[in-house]
């Protein structure tokens, strides 16, 4: 059994559970439950804060945890970043108010800064040479300027929508983060192997994402021009078909590149194009 940590709620919560499912390890909802067992994976799920995840996983108490890469920075525990995610993406950043001039990180020498992420930003500011004051405050970041409490923040930010209604403008990105699946050290060789299955899993739900799956019917002649214009994870697959003088193509195709190449299957005389979902993709 292999115990993963996750967020109980908030902005990782919902896809996390979700790539366990496409990866095929269901889990209960939340819903007050501290823990809760998959039915079909040797694994129990531990919801907790996303700022105690790192800390469960240090000591041990999860195995495994899913959490943003922010957090593993913020509290520096002696955690193991086995893969990142791609999903949960955002930044942390300085914004000052938007009526401010700003030219340089100089405007923040002697300022008072507010931020719930104090050690990278002290970091950040030590490697800049700032001296500014750095003041912790736990939530509600985005308001400290406009109450006096700061003259500037330093806070997560994905949209910039919230630094703009309250005020405040980005001027300065220190660290990009995304969700990670962090690990305990020195985990024993069972729990080691039922990770290994677990990232194999996940690695090929990844690998499907962005993908489609395309059928389509092409004159026999044009087979090696065919192959010529299409990707595929190793070749296309061509199969003859029972009409004389044609083949059937099967391939994988990037959903970004998915309208040009069906338009120039179009001009080689593809035929029948059938455009799939890929939920899986396992080499």
């Amino acid at each position: 059994m292999i115990r993963i940590a996750i967020q109980a709620k908030g902005r990782l919560n919902e896809e996390s559970v979700m790539l366990l499912r496409e990866a095929g390890v269901t889990i209960e909802a939340s819903k007050r439950k501290l823990l809760a067992r998959s039915e079909d994976f040797p694994l129990e799920a531990l919801y907790l804060r996303d700022d105690d995840i790192p800390h469960a996983v240090a000591m041990g108490v999860a195995d495994v945890g899913i959490v943003g890469l922010n957090e593993v920075e913020e509290k520096a525990q002696a955690v193991e970043v086995a893969h990142r995610l791609g999903f949960g993406k955002c930044r942390l950043s300085l914004a000052i108010p938007g009526n401010e001039q700003y030219a340089s990180l100089a405007w923040f020498e002697g300022r008072k800064v507010a931020t719930s992420y104090p050690r990278i930003l002290g970091r950040f500011f030590a490697e800049k040479g700032v001296r500014a004051d750095i003041h912790k405050i736990a939530g509600s970041v985005e308001i400290a300027p406009s109450v006096g409490m700061a003259d500037a923040i330093f806070d997560i930010v994905s949209s910039g929508g919230t630094l703009i209604s309250n005020g405040l403008r980005e001027v300065e990105t220190v660290l990009w983060s995304e969700a990670a699946l962090i690990v305990t050290p020195g985990l024993p060789a069972e729990k080691q192997a039922l990770l290994a299955q677990l990232l194999f899993r996940i690695e090929s739900v990844e690998r499907s994402r962005g993908m489609k799956y395309v059928l389509m019917n092409i004159p026999k002649k044009r087979v090696d021009q065919v192959i010529k214009l299409l990707p595929g994870m190793k070749s296309p697959t061509i199969l003859p078909l029972a009409q004389e003088g044609w083949c059937s193509v099967h391939v994988v195709i990037r959903e970004n590149e998915l309208w040009t190449k069906i338009e120039q299957l179009k001009t080689l005389g593809a035929e029948d194009i059938l455009v799939l979902a890929l939920e899986k993709m396992i080499k």
